[in-house]
């Protein structure tokens, strides 16, 4: 990412390229950030970057400890809880209003194959990048582009809350097939049954999630 544009107009890029790397579950919770690593990995001065931690610490992805550095942020059971309540509001309104033929729904069928697939090589983290992307591509049978914004500061959030858990497969092994029995109800023409079967599975979610975090 060369730095050609202003501290100002390249920070968000930056936020948005960090943010992604969250999303994935490169990055950790609690983990700290290398300025000089990132710094190079991303072709930009550490001013920029600066700024674009200033950004992701706005809005609760990051926090800066003085003296210490810059530290990927740990979800508190207050914002898991926050977080669920967004997303049954968010992703089953956008399944029980969806068109089955919408082309979000391919991008469905693609994240429940690769998911698959990872699982069977025991590839857990890429397990979790799938079910990123099918929650993603449930949000984009919205077609509003404010939402899909909203929902990647939820997406960031989510895994990181995922990454509390010390064996993510007790995490994402079942909910391999469960995505899969909701795009089925989805391609059959029944969103609303899709919506349905989506909302018990988040509170299920939700109630692993809060385990894990009553662990730690």
């Amino acid at each position: 990412m060369a730095e050609t544009e202003t501290t100002a107009a390249l920070a968000p890029r930056l936020a948005e390229a960090i943010r992604d790397r969250l999303i994935s579950g490169d990055l950790k919770p609690g983990q700290r950030l290398s300025e000089a690593a990132l710094s190079a990995d991303f072709e930009v001065s550490r001013n920029s970057l600066r700024e674009a931690f200033r950004l992701l610490t706005k809005d609760g992805l990051l926090q800066h400890e003085p003296n210490r550095g810059v530290f990927v942020a740990t979800p508190s059971m207050a914002s898991i809880i926050d977080i669920y309540r967004v997303r049954r509001l968010v992703e089953c309104q956008a399944l029980a209003n969806a068109y089955p033929n919408h082309p979000a729904v391919q991008r469905m069928r693609a994240a429940v194959d690769a998911a698959r697939a990872a699982s069977d090589k025991n590839d857990w983290t890429a397990v979790g990048s799938e079910n990123m992307k099918f929650h993603a591509a449930i949000v984009d049978l919205a077609d509003s582009q404010r939402l899909n914004g909203f929902y990647a500061q939820i997406a960031a959030e989510l895994r990181l809350s995922f990454g509390l858990l010390k064996e993510p497969e007790l995490l994402h092994a079942p909910y391999v097939e469960m995505n899969a029995a909701i795009l089925e109800k989805l391609e059959a023409g029944d969103p609303k049954g899709a919506a349905v079967a989506l909302e018990a599975y988040l509170f299920q979610s939700e109630r692993t999630v809060l385990a894990a975090f009553s662990r730690i």
